[in-house]
């Protein structure tokens, strides 16, 4: 198995286990074994409550997705109490999404913006010589940190802005209309979010791990010059004697 392959699933593992189970998880449960909210919403927050409680206890840190994933769950089964007319209904359903949104907004304030681990395997490609470049960007570049939290403050503030536009639509627009408007708003979202989080932090982290590819290439191809070039002298010195004698 290579590097680049262990790399990747390195990169992807905290993914598949702090966002994929347990979300896929509520979903099995509750459409597939017919659970009803409540229950797949509690059984679903058992691996991010054991992720977080183990991080918190065993490494003296909080397990940003596991603990953003048990807090939308804690939200869910806050809001599935909720019942009343229809426009209260449609108005808890952006809960999950102001929910996420201040998950985001949070970390960033700590300096720990969660939204890196979605967005590192896609730039990294599971690549050693990428990973090592991020490493060196992250310790040393004031720029790549402030792209990176950027990321997540964009995705922070576009997910709290649907929540608002969703609370606003079930109270003003007709109760059929917001039905299938609310998909939409959760889509443009989505597409909004991706757009800008690219254009303003995606796309300069691109560059500068590009950049810094580049110097750590052109560092290695000065090294091996190097010492070539150290070796011409002693091989001029040697020359000049036969061909002294042969002048004269």
């Amino acid at each position: 198995m290579s590097v680049t392959t262990n790399t990747k699933r390195a990169n992807l593992a905290p993914l598949l286990v702090d966002v994929a189970v347990p979300v896929g998880g509520y979903y099995l449960l509750k459409n597939g074994f017919g659970m009803s909210t409540l229950a797949a919403l509690g059984w679903s927050s058992v691996v991010p409550a054991l992720r977080t409680g183990w991080a918190a206890a065993r490494e003296r840190r909080v397990n940003g997705l596991a603990a953003l994933i048990l807090f939308v769950n804690v939200v869910g089964l806050l809001l599935s109490f909720v019942a009343g007319d229809p426009r209260l209904m449609l108005a808890k359903d952006s809960g999950v999404s102001s929910a996420i949104g201040i998950g985001i907004l949070v970390s960033v304030a700590l300096g720990r913006p969660m939204m890196t681990a979605a967005m590192k395997p896609w730039l990294v490609k599971g690549d050693a010589r990428r990973e090592a470049a991020w490493a060196r960007l992250a310790a040393e570049s004031a720029d790549f940190r402030r792209a990176e939290k950027v990321f997540s403050l964009v995705w922070g503030v576009v997910l709290l802005a649907e929540c608002v536009v969703r609370v606003v639509g079930a109270y003003t627009v007709p109760v059929d209309t917001m039905l299938w408007l609310g998909t939409v708003i959760m889509a443009v979202t989505m597409v909004l979010g991706f757009l800008l989080s690219g254009a303003l932090a995606a796309g300069p982290m691109t560059y500068m791990l590009m950049a810094e590819l580049k110097a750590e290439t052109d560092a290695e191809a000065t090294q091996v010059q190097e010492p070539a070039d150290a070796q011409e002298p002693a091989m001029a010195q040697k020359a000049p004697k036969g061909l002294t004698l042969a002048r004269s």
